[in-house]
Parts: structure tokens; sequence; C-alpha cells
């Protein structure tokens, strides 16, 4: 059967409460002035696909899984507690022990009739998430294999925080007696000086009028780029720009073809903000085991006409010197301005919202079954407002290439136009051959509830 004509059914049993296994501090944490901003106030939608081990049979993995969650909790209890709001808008984690909500299900379909490449859009996706705003539920297959569905509330945790959670869960299910790395709290790192100064320009965050495509109208597809497809576009840059990373050319490649699709007016301004992690590169990283958000949302603003009249070196030039502005005093600037402007969102008129999560691991997750079959955000477009995001997934084609899956979502007028703009910009020599870029329908819509 193709997965595109995939249905099912899954039967679910009562969601519960799994609290931790052991007594846990009952004290009130504060998140962080970078945690508890407006745009990430919302449940992010993760799977993780897992095989059939021989080993396991037997073996149930949603009563593993859950006895991996509630031993995990102790550890890691503000997981188990309750977010509260405070004086302007503050959001701080009221520990009280009071656990996450856990389901169970079972489906009468087989991982394998989910397509040869495991990767999004899935079908009846919204069959195999939790209910109730969940977070956690596992759902038995067929086939002996399963599915780990989580909605995250991003003000927690990033994406390596989630998978670090995620770890720590699969190592307490195969027996482990404590995390291989211990959680560190530590939110007071990204914690507004006092008394707040702004030194950085973040446009980000200006106010912009304009209207948002109704989520309603979109539709939900995924582009695939492998190696022959990162070579065409390479092949479009000029010598000094083709060694940039597969991130700066990727990003580039989808804003210019996106812009181009939706026809805004030349002279109106459009935006890229990409996710830059700061645990790494030339920041001053968090401690070993900090699982808050660890980000910034730097912007590149340019006008619609030039986006698509330039060459693609164009866009890669403005992604490239957007990154590299985003520093250790970017990041306490973010915060404070964060805090003076009374926590707002990221501006989203015209704008487009990259995050590339192919190093968090989230397909490395053991919780005894082996690495997931596929593992990391379950749709693109998720968010405070729908259609905006789209994520970077490390995946395996059906025929064996490595590369990265991104969801992506249009009105369906202008999923079109886009695909025809993406088959020709990988149109690019050299020969021998022009790949384009796969485009997959998804075959059901996408939940607006987030």
């Amino acid at each position: 059967m193709a997965a595109s004509s995939l249905i099912f059914s899954v039967r679910r049993r009562d969601p519960e409460l799994v609290r931790p296994a052991a007594p846990t501090p009952r004290e009130v944490k504060r998140l962080s002035d970078i945690d508890d901003q407006e745009g990430l106030r919302f449940l992010i939608p993760v799977i993780q696909f897992y095989r059939q081990d021989p080993s396991m049979v037997g073996k149930d993995p949603a009563m593993a899984i859950r006895d991996g969650l509630s031993r995990a909790l102790v550890h890691y209890y503000p997981f188990a507690g309750r977010l509260r709001e405070g004086p302007c808008r503050k959001l701080c984690v009221d520990c009280t022990g009071e656990g996450i909500l856990f389901g169970e299900a079972d489906a009468d379909v087989r991982l394998e009739e989910f397509g040869d490449a495991l990767q999004p859009p899935f079908p009846c996706i919204e069959e195999l998430l939790p209910v109730a705003k969940g977070p956690e539920c596992v759902t038995r297959l067929l086939c002996g294999g399963f599915a780990v569905s989580i909605l995250l509330n991003h003000t927690m945790a990033d994406a390596p925080g989630l998978v670090q959670f995620m770890n720590a869960v699969g190592e307490m299910a195969r027996g482990l007696p404590a995390p291989a790395v211990p959680p560190v709290w530590g939110r007071e790192i990204f914690q507004a000086r006092d008394p707040p100064q702004v030194t950085r320009v973040h446009r980000e965050y200006e106010e912009v009028e304009g209207t948002i495509v109704p989520f309603s109208e979109q539709v939900h597809r995924s582009v695939f780029f492998g190696p022959r497809e990162l070579a065409a576009l390479r092949a479009r840059l000029p010598p000094h720009l083709r060694q940039r990373s597969r991130f700066e050319i990727v990003t580039a490649c989808l804003w210019r073809c996106r812009t181009a699709a939706l026809r805004p007016s030349p002279d109106d301004e459009v935006r890229i903000i990409c996710i830059i992690n700061a645990r790494g590169g030339a920041f001053t990283p968090p401690p070993r085991g900090y699982y808050g958000n660890s980000f910034a949302f730097p912007v590149a603003v340019t006008t619609a006409g030039k986006l698509t009249s330039n060459p693609l070196g164009y866009a890669v030039g403005l992604i490239g010197r957007v990154k590299s502005e985003v520093d250790d005093e970017y990041m306490r600037s973010l915060a404070d301005l964060l805090v003076l402007r009374g926590r707002p969102h990221f501006t989203v008129v015209r704008s487009f919202l990259v995050s590339d999560v192919t190093r968090a691991d989230f397909g490395d997750v053991d919780f005894g079954w082996g690495k997931a079959a596929y593992g990391g955000p379950a749709m693109g477009g998720v968010g405070a407002i729908p259609g905006l995001a789209s994520f970077y997934i490390p995946v395996r084609n059906s025929q064996g290439e490595e590369g990265i899956v991104v969801p992506l979502c249009l009105p369906a007028e202008a999923m079109e136009r886009f695909a025809a703009e993406m088959d020709e910009l990988t149109r690019a020599p050299p020969p021998p051959g022009e790949v384009g870029i796969t485009v997959q329908h998804s075959p059901v819509p996408i939940s607006s509830a987030l």
C-alpha cells in the first residue's frame, strides 16, 4: 500500500499521570528570559519510530518507557511540575511532582506501510500524537515495532535539551542506575542584566504590519536535499561561496523559492529567521547537561524583488552575515530586549523560520529496541503561527541516499509554484544529469490546534 493512501485506526487507553519514582524537591524554578518569550509558548510534536527487535519479543515498550519515564523524572523533576505565569509575564515551574500525562495505544498498521523512506509528512500523523495535550504516548504497531510521540512545551527545552531528557528516559528503561549526563537547570545564565541594556540590533522583533495566510488554506509537503541536490546548488554559486555550509545554501534556496512562490510585492520586505544555537561555535557554551533553550533568532531582511531577481549567492551572503553577528553579547542583549519589551513574539509577517535539528540526534535515542528508524519533528509548520517554520531533519531516502528532509506549508497554488521554482533552481550544472527536488504531498490536513 502506498503511504499516501494509508488509513489505519488506533485504540487508545485512558492516559495516566506518571509521577517521579522517588520524592523530589518541592520548589519554584524560574525559566530563563530566553525560555519564556512569546514565540516559544507552544507545544511542538516529536515522533520516534522503532522497528521490531527479536531480542525484545514479549517485552512491552509502553511498560518499559513508562518505567523509564518515572525514574528519569527523579532527575528531571521540573518536567513533572506545572508552569505558572507571574508578574511581567515571567514564567516559573512549580515543581509539584504531579507527573507527566502518559498514554498507550495499539494501531492496526505496520511500520513498512508508511513507505520505504520514513520521513514527514506521515499519513494519519494525528492518530499517533498524544491526546489531551499529552505530552507522551507509546503506540504499538502490528509488526512489533512502535511509535513514541511527545508534545514538548518549548519554553522548557530546545531540541538538544529534549533529546537529553529522552536519552535519560531510554537509559532508565534499559536499567541504567542514573542518566549518563546529569541534568543542569542553570537558567540564570540567560537572564537579563540589571539594568537591561540592549547593545545589538534585533530586527527579528520588529513590529511589521501585514496579514498571515490562514493555515486552513495551506498544504503540507516535504523537500529532500541529498548530495546531488546540494552539488547542483553549489554549482550556481560563485567560487568564493561554494564552500559555505549546507545550512546556508539550503536556507538560501528555500527562502528564494518560497518568496517567489508567494508572489509578494517587489518592494515588500521579506525575512528569513535562522535558529542559531549557543551550544557551540563562537559562544561560551552552557554547562554540560543544560537542557533549556539556548539559541537566538537572527534575521536577514531584504525586499522580495532583490531576493528573487538576484543570483542565489545574494541570499547566501545575507544569511552568512547575520549568522556571524550572533555571539555571547548578542545573547545577553537578546535577553535584555525580551524583558524590556514584555517578552514579545518574533516578527511573523512575511517571515520564514528554519531550524536545523540534524545534530540534535533524535534518531540515537534508544529505549531498549535500538536506534530509531526515524526520530524528530512530527511535521513542519508548527508553532503559534502554523506554516511559519520548517525543520532540517536527517534522513535516508528510498534510494539509500543520506540527506535532509524539510517539511513546509504553503497555500496550494503557491506550493505548485514553489515546486517549479525548486526544480528550476536545481537544474544547475555540472553534468552529468540534472536532479530535481523530490516534493512529497501530504495525504491529510495538519492540525492547527498547536
